[in-house]
């Protein structure tokens, strides 16, 4: 992805957030040049991969597989420094976007939506292979239970929500028609460097082609913390 591309799309999302009055902690308004001046009290964000994230699955078309979000708050399975054992998600969809076919090993994790356009999911259990099983799947949507053929359409309008448990294949598009939608997850701690997998194999971060300067870092581009001198 073009740096131009992830700039623009960050400007959306703030402009999206804020006509849902969703409002952000003080850490995600911080530019580049301030992320320079941060000192180890700001190592959690840093450590948990904390902030913004835009992804287009390494496949460059971000218009039809992509996704941008934010993780707000998140434990770290890998280091005992952190003791959350939870995490929350803001995300941003456009209309005929697509997140791709995957499931968690470990998270448990609730999708809701917030706002805007209708989300459409299909879910499969896994196999033992980890490959889609044509068993019925159990639907756990706002508390209520039932089942459904794999890979029936369950459509979450804004205020529904669908939980999602380990090995769920699950996958969700925005309908073309309806504009973007503010997607909200609240999760058991997240790693996306070891808990995703993918059915047909993808990556997690763009390469990023720097075409200007970045209006926002992504969380996996922060500056080492700065060690003041006295």
């Amino acid at each position: 992805m073009k740096r131009s591309e992830i700039n623009m799309i960050i400007k959306r999302f703030e402009k999206l957030l804020n006509e849902h009055r969703f409002e952000l902690p003080p850490y995600l308004r911080f530019t580049p040049e301030e992320w320079k001046t941060k000192g180890h009290e700001y190592d959690e964000i840093r450590d948990n991969m904390l902030g913004w994230d835009v992804t287009d699955y390494g496949m460059g078309d971000y218009a039809h597989l992509g996704l941008a979000l934010i993780t707000l708050r998140n434990g770290n399975i890998h280091n005992p420094k952190y003791t959350k054992t939870y995490a929350e998600k803001i995300i941003m969809c456009d209309g005929g976007q697509v997140s791709p076919m995957h499931f968690h090993w470990s998270k448990m994790e609730d999708i809701i939506n917030r706002g805007g356009n209708n989300i459409v999911f299909t879910l499969y259990n896994a196999t033992k292979d980890e490959q889609l099983d044509s068993t019925d799947v159990e639907i756990c949507q706002d508390g209520r239970r039932y089942m459904v053929p794999a890979g029936q359409p369950i459509v979450l309008h804004p205020g529904e929500s669908l939980s999602l448990y380990p090995y769920y294949y699950h996958e969700f598009v925005i309908p073309q028609d309806g504009g973007s939608v503010l997607i909200g997850e609240v999760s058991m701690c997240n790693d996306d460097n070891t808990d995703n997998r993918f059915l047909k194999p993808l990556g997690r971060f763009p390469k990023i082609e720097e075409d200007e300067p970045p209006y926002r870092l992504l969380c996996n581009e922060y500056p080492s913390a700065r060690d003041w001198e006295y």
